[in-house]
């Protein structure tokens, strides 16, 4: 996760090196624009083994980051409140900003059927990943949680950008991408069922029914529970031949389509065209 600054060289990265400088960051755009106390702030950085001295060099590491931050004629991006800091920062830079609008659109546009939209977008939101959530700093009880949330996200955008490019019939370029993702999360019976679908679709029936009873055999030895419904139902499709399984090739819906410009923004035209750029990563 980063906030970004353009310069006259292109983007620049404003991570800080320094551990406790990376916490301090995180936990302010955990909350971004919000006031974050002082007390939460000493938590996250040290934990129960806060030194005496905490405050005083909270103070210390927030006029460091400012030094980091602020670029030459900028007003500071860390305001101090009666009781805490604050980190302003606007829509165009904080990455997680931009990765909830872009997931946002292509969930809509999954939704309405609009799947080529849909994968466009969605693509462009997974590309502002470089990695797990927070990786490389070291998460508090608040930091914790956030990164949880981020992560569930980015697999919530995974799995709609992999649900529309099975409905634009591109199962044989899926499924190496989809036996890596059930492969991480071998739980999560909904990457299972794409892979599935995937593998039959791609005249691998053997391979798909194979790849049930491995998530049915984990599922049992690890929770005691079978595959939900929606699995049972696709095996027994699968094993049926069930013509309904075959990819039927859908008209979208006509109308106003959202693209994505340079800066990575969905914007409200037609036609679509093609991501040029995306600019910030976390």
């Amino acid at each position: 996760m980063a906030v970004n600054e353009d310069s006259v060289a292109g983007p620049r990265s404003c991570l800080p090196s320094a551990a406790k400088k990376k916490v301090l960051l995180a936990t302010l755009l955990a909350r971004a624009n919000q006031v974050v106390p002082t007390g939460q702030l000493i938590e996250e950085i040290w934990g129960p083994a806060k030194p005496r001295t905490a405050k005083a060099a909270l103070q210390v590491y927030v006029a460091q980051l400012r030094q980091e931050l602020d670029a030459p004629g900028q007003a500071g991006a860390i305001r101090t409140e009666e009781d805490g800091y604050l980190v302003q920062v606007g829509a165009e830079e904080f990455d997680l900003y931009r990765f909830e609008q872009l997931s946002g659109f292509g969930r809509n546009h999954l939704h309405n059927g609009r799947y080529t939209e849909a994968s466009v977008v969605l693509s462009a939101a997974l590309g502002l990943w470089r990695g797990p959530a927070l990786h490389g700093v070291v998460s508090g009880p608040l930091l914790g949680i956030f990164a949880t949330r981020l992560d569930e996200m980015r697999l919530a955008a995974r799995e709609m950008c992999l649900e529309s490019d099975l409905h634009l019939g591109r199962h044989r370029d899926v499924v190496s991408e989809l036996f890596t993702v059930v492969a991480e999360h071998p739980l999560q019976e909904a990457f299972c069922r794409q892979l599935m679908l995937a593998l039959y679709r791609s005249e691998r029936q053997a391979e798909a029914l194979q790849a049930y009873r491995r998530t049915r055999d984990l599922l049992n030895r690890e929770l005691g529970v079978e595959p939900g419904r929606a699995l049972r139902r696709l095996q027994q499709a699968i094993l049926t031949a069930d013509r309904s399984l075959d990819f039927h090739p859908q008209a979208e819906p006509v109308g106003r389509q959202s693209r994505v410009d340079p800066s990575g923004w969905p914007q409200m035209s037609t036609p679509t065209r093609p991501i040029t750029s995306v600019r910030q990563s976390w």
